[in-house]
Parts: structure tokens; sequence; C-alpha cells
């Protein structure tokens, strides 16, 4: 009871002179003395044994275990077994840990994301023990069944440097590993990440899409993606019956790249050299990419004043500054309920802007969202977005960080599985602690605040002011409000 270990009893803990506690240990199981072969019970002592078995810390120190056990003749004459010593199922016979211990390192790679070099300082071990206890408990993740996902996201990750590996019959150089990787993410609900295949050719798309069944493919009914035609087409080859979502982000960010090579070409034509921190358009650089409706009307009216009075400069950036607004505008139409008239016209205004502009870049960004207007009509209807792989690929950058980089892709595949599945398997959830006497309706962010009157309101031992009821007041109907989905 005291130790929570079963099969074995506490004789008696001593403490030595560095303050260590050893415990010694005595079998409390009669079915330890069973021959591990036949299974015959032995009754006849060879001799005694002393094993030194690693256990959970206890308290701020590791506990040194003792255990006294016997050996055993056994007495069944067919059997190949001759002699035994006692063991159970937390310490089999042999093992340096228990099996607690081995299980409760796996765990923390696996559920807590600590790295394997961390694990094993904490609890006393070597890399290649909590390596290996990591590996047996990923099993259960890598084995699950995958959720059932309707709007599948699709993205890739930068792992490390290619490597390539000359073949000794033919003297060719082939790529034995890529420098990128897929992920396959739950984008609408918790499920994380679903799997990782390495390359991003639609070879290897198709190849992770094999190994899934039939029924769980069909139940997709959405993919989101940037704009890779590589995999827009293997989701046409793999998933015919899904509509593909473009993540506006990246259109977004297409138009900031636009607006930057203009800003720099124009310079580049006009001034006859780059762009220097005393030009207006080179000071203007970062307010150029921001949205409108972040700007102040001072900052806007710092902005364009002094790039209009510098004549052409101006001119061309704000043709180039309104074809982006303009396409954030049509944008922002997803998740508000247009209908199709509004797409219609708001898609018209951006086209003709850019048309009638004469900047190649301009009608380069046009053509581009004429190509994949399907895709991005659909998350104006849909309003599906990548963004959950995105955060996904942060975590996994943050996984590799912290190991100092993974010379081995399939580990680092495992490693960034468990850990990017962790709030679908539960793992991320904190206590919900309240402070006594404090109303509680079971649901995070609502509490019944009494109306603001005269005197003193009293919640359990909390006494607030008048004012300070109606200023709380406010505050929560502020954070109750919808939040706006802007770009």
């Amino acid at each position: 009871m005291l130790l929570d270990l079963d099969g074995v009893s506490v004789i008696r803990v001593e403490r030595l002179e560095d303050g260590t506690r050893r415990v010694h240990l005595a079998t409390a199981d009669t079915s330890a003395r069973a021959c591990p072969v036949c299974g015959v019970f032995a009754s006849r002592v060879k001799g005694a044994a002393t094993t030194r078995p690693r256990d959970l810390p206890y308290g701020e120190r590791h506990l040194e275990l003792l255990w006294h056990k016997r050996r055993w003749w056994c007495r069944e004459v067919s059997c190949p077994r001759k002699s035994f010593t006692e063991q159970i199922p937390q310490i089999p016979a042999g093992a340096r840990l228990t099996e607690r211990l081995r299980c409760a390192a796996g765990r923390r790679v696996r559920d807590a994301g600590s790295t394997v070099v961390q694990a094993a300082r904490d609890l006393g071990l070597s890399w290649p023990v909590v390596m290996d206890a990591f590996r047996v408990a990923a099993g259960t993740v890598i084995e699950a069944p995958l959720p059932g996902v309707r709007v599948l996201g699709i993205d890739e990750t930068r792992r490390g440097r290619t490597r390539w590996e000359q073949d000794p019959d033919t003297g060719k150089w082939q790529l034995t590993r890529d420098r990128w990787h897929t992920g396959f993410v739950d984008a609408l609900g918790t499920g994380g990440l679903l799997g990782q295949v390495e390359g991003r050719t639609v070879a290897d798309v198709l190849a992770w899409l094999s190994t899934t069944s039939l029924a769980w493919r069909k139940s997709i009914r959405h993919v989101a993606i940037d704009m890779s035609a590589t995999y827009r087409a293997a989701i046409r080859t793999g998933l015919p019956d899904a509509i593909v979502v473009v993540d506006h982000f990246h259109v977004v960010q297409l138009a900031n790249k636009m607006l930057s090579l203009v800003r720099r070409r124009t310079t580049a034509e006009i001034r006859g050299r780059r762009g220097r921190a005393a030009d207006p358009e080179w000071k203007a650089r970062r307010r150029l990419l921001r949205n409108r409706e972040d700007l102040t009307d001072e900052q806007f009216a710092k902005m364009w004043n002094p790039l209009l009075d510098e004549g052409r400069i101006g001119q061309i950036l704000l043709t180039a500054w309104i074809a982006k607004e303009s396409l954030r505008t049509l944008l922002a139409l997803a998740r508000t309920a247009a209908d199709r008239e509004q797409v219609r016209h708001a898609r018209w205004k951006f086209l003709a802007w850019c048309a009638d502009s004469d900047i190649p870049e301009v009608r380069t960004l046009a053509a581009t969202v004429d190509r994949w207007w399907p895709e991005i009509a659909a998350f104006i209807d849909t309003g599906h977005s990548n963004a959950k792989s995105e955060g996904i690929n942060r975590v996994i950058k943050l996984v590799a960080r912290n190991a100092f980089g993974f010379r081995n892709a399939d580990s680092q595949r495992l490693r960034t599985r468990c850990v990017t599945t962790r709030r679908a398997r539960g793992h991320l959830r904190t206590a919900q602690l309240r402070r006594p006497g404090f109303p509680h309706t079971g649901h995070a962010g609502q509490h019944n605040i009494p109306a603001a009157g005269d005197g003193l309101v009293e919640l359990g031992q909390i006494r607030l002011s008048a004012k300070e009821i109606g200023v709380l007041s406010a505050v929560f109907r502020q954070l109750q409000r919808p939040v706006k989905q802007g770009l």
C-alpha cells in the first residue's frame, strides 16, 4: 500500500548517509512462484536473490528499491526450465525497471510533449530506454482509427535538408530524404494531425490517401489547401467528390507580394536604383501591406500624402493598393451569408479594376484569381480555411526546435503525430478551478453578473461597489459579442 506496487510489500525503510531512502521489499504475491514456462507452482526453494529495480520518484528524491526474492526449483520433470526467480507483472524476471516507470517515460514524451532527453533526465533513465518506451506508447496513437473528417486540410512543412545517396551499381545520385513533409489535418474538428508523408508530390498525397478506407474518404466534403496546383491535382484524383477550398490567407498574401513587387519595380524604373530609407515608398512599405481597417485616418493620410506628392510612383502604388483592397473586399464576403449577386458584383469590380490598369503585376494577380476562382468561390460559400494546418505546422517546428533537429524522419513524424493529437486524446484539458462562493454555470465565460444598483452587491466573499459592477457588466457584454471575421 505504501508504494502502491502490486505483488510486493515493504519490509523496512532506511535512510542512507546521502539522504537516499532505501526500501526493502518482499514478495507478497503467491503466483510469483509459478514457473514461467509450465505454470506449475514450485514448493522447493533453491536460494535467495536480491535485485534493485528502479521505480518512479517518490518525493524530491528517487527511492532505492531492494527486492529480496527467492529462487525456486521447478518440480515438473518434463519442464525445460529447471529453476527460476520470482517475478510479478510490474517487475518481470531480469527487469531493471518497473513497468509503471517504463510506461510513465513513454507517456511523458507522448502526452506531455517532453523531449526524450528531458524525460530521461527527469526519471534517471537513458535515452534508448525512454525512446523504446515512447515507441511502445505511441503504438496506441498510430493504431487508433482515424476520426470522421468533414473538412480535410493539406499543407506542407519543411523538415530539413535533402539527402542524396549514390547508387553503387549505376553511379547515379538518388533522393533518399526529402526536405518537405505533407501533413493531413482535421481542419474543422479536433482530430489534429491525421498523418504525414514524406514529399509533396501528387504521388505522395495519393500514397497516404490509399492507406485510408473508402468510407472515410467518402465522408470528406471539402479539402482546404493553399494555392498549390499539385495538391489540387492530387485531390481531384484521390477525392473526386470533395470540393477544393483555397485558404484566403494565401490569396491575400499573393496580393501583398504583388504590391511589394510593384513598389520595387517602380522605384527601380523611375529612380534608377533600389529603395532607400529617405524614399516615401520605402517608408510606407509596411503600412502598404496592412489592412485598411487597421489604419487610423492619421496613419492613412501620413502614408498616402507623401506618396501622391511623388507623382507617378504614388499613382502606380495607389492603383495596385486599390486592387489589393478590392480583392480583400471580395474575400470578406465569406461568413456573411452574401448572395451570388453580391459576390458577382464584387468580383466584377476587382477584375475590371485590374483590367483597366496598365500594371503587369496587377493583371497577373487578376489572372491567377480568375484561374483559381472555383476554389476561391468555395471559400466564400463555406468559410473553411486551412488555419489549423498552419497552427499544427507551428507546433511541428517547435517540436523539432526543442529536439535540436531530427536525424530520423520516421521518429520526427511519430513525435509530431503524438504531440499534435494531444487535444483530441484529452491531454490538454486543464483543471477547472473556481473560487468559493463564485457562481458557476458550467460554461466558460458565462457568469451571472447582477445589474448595477445602489449600495454593494455581495458575491460570496467578494464585495464590489455599484460602479465596479457596472464596469464588469459592460466588459462581459463586450466579450459575449460575436467576433468579427475580418481579413
